[in-house]
């Protein structure tokens, strides 16, 4: 079209109010450019409702040529279009729309007297440059995606089947260790046992196969999607980078679809696969009754650790429960209990197998245990009461009832003969605590737990008084 038809045909409705409605436009499309990325990755290829308009909004769109034209030529030359330009067969004008109703390019006319009349349109410009700011977008997220992948496939799922070896081999162990105690009376709970071990790492194993491979074609995919959109955004020219649209959403949608990798619980060893009720009690019975004898012979009462609430024999063997007008203060020390009526023993256990016996008498209320070196002393809080915080655990007896106390929780024990002595037998290779009857090795209660650190003896008494027997 010549410039004189041109100017001829749009001059007219040329005003100052179009000049500002086109800045208003260009900056509430420069604003509708950011992108929400919470939204799927799919759905911001389609161009924001706030950035296009409907041609009937747009009549003046004729006194806008000339900005439009200025546009156009300053992206062009900056290699917006990459020196690209093409006429509207029906109109002769540059094509420097886009309609987004029938996503294709468009010329200023068609959206007055043509075929896009009332569609809805935006700038070529704009669309381009929105293209290729959510290209971006989405190949920033892909790539962050793969990295995530890829550490957990190098990383976790790489620790996971070495720690899987080494679980699966301390399981064993444990298990044959206490079979060879006992073997004549539990070979049938030994081969029972292993067998239970085995099918649990083989399915830990299965899921970590699993795992990587499903993971390993996630990678795969995102990386090839990610490495043909960047191919598209850094080769395809503009214009049919304008419209590509659909073809960049299939290739993304697929990609959404690749969820985030994740620890569970599935990928780790069952640590209660090679746990035995039976193979425990057995067990302790005849380490308790064998020809080696366990027994901590130079334990006795830390009397730094001792509550003002109580008395400590001079042999430092006996704890006895003060009333209140017999308590005295004694010299602050940062180990002692300030607060309950507790003490714990002078030996500190992180190897080996040890057993110590407690004469509890007629006393009706006392715990024994173990706990943490690092538990607390000061205060009346949980911190420093045996049996109600995660560092302590201790056999309980309060009114005539016994339980297993830990964290706060209570497990009832069902004691039919109320023994006069309580023994604790304490195997640091296996992690295995055990409280019983040293009159009958019966088991009273016997629990497993990774100690993270050494344990000391731990006593509370508030009636009358307990004994440590050598």
């Amino acid at each position: 079209m010549s410039a004189e038809r041109e100017s001829c045909h749009l001059t007219p409705v040329c005003s100052l109010q179009d000049d500002r409605d086109t800045e208003v436009e260009v900056t509430e499309n420069s604003r509708n450019l950011n992108m929400d990325l919470q939204q799927p990755i799919f759905s911001a290829l389609n161009v924001p409702r706030n950035e296009i308009r409907s041609a009937k909004e747009d009549s003046r769109l004729s006194g806008k040529a000339a900005a439009t034209a200025e546009v156009t030529s300053s992206d062009s030359e900056s290699g917006i279009f990459s020196g690209e330009s093409e006429l509207c067969v029906e109109h002769e004008s540059d094509l420097n729309w886009f309609c987004c109703s029938e996503q294709k390019l468009i010329c200023s006319h068609c959206t007055i007297v043509g075929s896009c009349q009332g569609h809805t349109v935006t700038a070529l410009a704009n669309r381009v440059t929105a293209v290729r700011n959510q290209l971006v977008d989405v190949c920033e997220k892909m790539q962050l995606h793969s990295r995530r992948i890829e550490h957990f496939i190098n990383k976790t799922l790489t620790a996971k089947e070495r720690a899987l070896q080494v679980e699966a081999s301390g399981a064993r162990e444990r298990v044959v260790a206490q079979v060879s105690v006992v073997r004549e009376a539990v070979e049938e709970e030994e081969q029972r046992l292993l067998e239970v071990v085995q099918r649990e790492e083989e399915r830990v194993e299965q899921c970590l196969l699993t795992q990587r491979a499903h993971w390993g074609q996630a990678l795969a995919m995102l990386t090839q999607t990610r490495t043909r959109l960047v191919h598209t955004l850094t080769n395809t020219p503009d214009i049919q980078l304008a419209t590509s649209g659909q073809e960049i959403a299939d290739r993304v949608e697929d990609a959404e679809g690749v969820g985030e990798p994740c620890d569970t619980d599935q990928l780790n060893l069952n640590a209660g696969c090679s746990d035995s009720k039976l193979m425990r009690g057995l067990w302790a019975s005849a380490i308790l009754l064998g020809p080696i004898a366990y027994g901590s012979a130079h334990l006795t009462f830390d009397e730094r650790t001792v509550s003002s609430l109580l008395s400590l024999s001079e042999d430092l063997c006996t704890l006895t429960f003060l009333p209140k007008r017999s308590r005295q203060s004694p010299p602050y020390n940062p180990a002692r209990f300030d607060s309950w009526p507790n003490a714990l023993g002078t030996l500190a256990i992180s190897s080996g197998t040890h057993s110590w016996v407690m004469d509890v008498g007629e006393s009706g209320a006392f715990k024994v245990g173990v706990c943490y070196t690092s538990m607390g002393r000061k205060g009346s809080g949980n911190d420093s009461r045996l049996g109600y915080n995660g560092q302590s655990w201790v056999l309980s007896k309060y009114d005539g009832d016994f339980s297993f106390c830990h964290a706060g929780k209570n497990t009832p024990l069902h004691v039919i003969h109320k023994p006069k002595s309580l023994g604790l037998l304490l195997d640091w290779p296996s992690q295995t605590l055990v409280f019983y009857d040293p009159d009958s090795s019966a088991v009273l209660h016997s629990v497993r737990h990774a100690f993270s650190g050494p344990l000391l003896p731990a006593f509370a008494v508030a009636d009358r008084s307990v004994t440590i027997l050598h």
